[in-house]
């Protein structure tokens, strides 16, 4: 099903063929058991935006389809512990669990966040030790609106802009979705930083921008939670628009108009 190109891949270097993985941090909301204690007085927390992405597993599915890719998700709520967060930052544990006992913290990482990371990052180490390049697609999705601020956005590509086959991918990438949906408003780099803490950017440090281009997709989620039939449509453009983007570079009047909106 995989038509793309070896010279679809932004910045390919000539020598390594591409290859494409597909990763959903936050793709549910679900609490083992045997840490459900303390989430007494959170609950609620794990319905909202909080407790995971919603729609951003369904997309990472479709996408992985179209791209014939290996999909890793999680379906473990973000609550419990952030895999895209790294050891020690202060949002790795929440409020919920944040102040259990150090030796539950160290179990829930160990048996959560290592496995599921370790496996995305020996997934993509073996591709790139088979002489592939790994483009990784990262789902995930924002809340309209965050401590009374209202997100002016609604398709997110998040990238390290020092990175040139990650800039030049997320331009296309939103050329190609401005062109086919000129109504929709594609942000680069927003509602969150491409360069800031997350999965990407760890992986960013294991390897080379030559074998290595990671992307976070952020969809809004009042798409997710409007009319079911304009969800489906949504996913279909973003992923038909990210084939295309990957198929080759984008037209002169599609740069020029991906730069001028961002």
């Amino acid at each position: 099903m995989n038509t793309v190109r070896d010279a679809a891949v932004p910045g390919h270097s000539g020598k390594r063929s591409p290859r494409y993985v597909v990763t959903c941090e936050h793709g549910g909301n679900r609490v083992p058991p045997r840490f459900r204690s303390f989430f007494r007085g959170h609950e609620g927390l794990l319905a909202t935006h909080r407790g995971y992405d919603p729609g951003a597993i369904t997309l990472a599915r479709e996408a992985a389809h179209a791209l014939s890719a290996p999909l890793l998700v999680s379906t473990t709520s973000r609550l419990l512990v952030d895999l895209n967060r790294s050891i020690g930052h202060p949002g790795l544990h929440s409020e919920a669990t944040r102040r259990a006992p150090a030796n539950v913290r160290h179990e829930i990482v160990a048996s959560y966040y290592v496995p599921y990371r370790n496996r995305a990052e020996a997934l993509i180490a073996g591709m790139i030790a088979g002489g592939s390049r790994v483009v990784h697609l990262s789902s995930h999705s924002f809340t309209p609106e965050l401590d009374g601020v209202v997100r002016t956005a609604d398709i997110g590509l998040l990238y390290d802009p020092g990175r040139r086959g990650e800039a030049l991918l997320c331009a296309r990438w939103q050329a190609a979705l401005e062109q086919r949906a000129p109504q929709l408003r594609v942000r680069r780099n927003y509602p969150y930083a491409g360069k800031a803490d997350g999965f990407t950017t760890y992986l960013r440090r294991r390897f080379p921008a030559n074998a290595y281009v990671g992307v976070e997709i952020e969809i809004n989620q009042k798409h997710v939670f409007g009319s079911a039939r304009r969800w489906r449509e949504l996913r279909t453009l973003v992923i038909d628009a990210l084939r295309e983007a990957l198929a080759g570079p984008a037209r002169r009047g599609e740069r020029a108009g991906a730069r001028s909106r961002r």
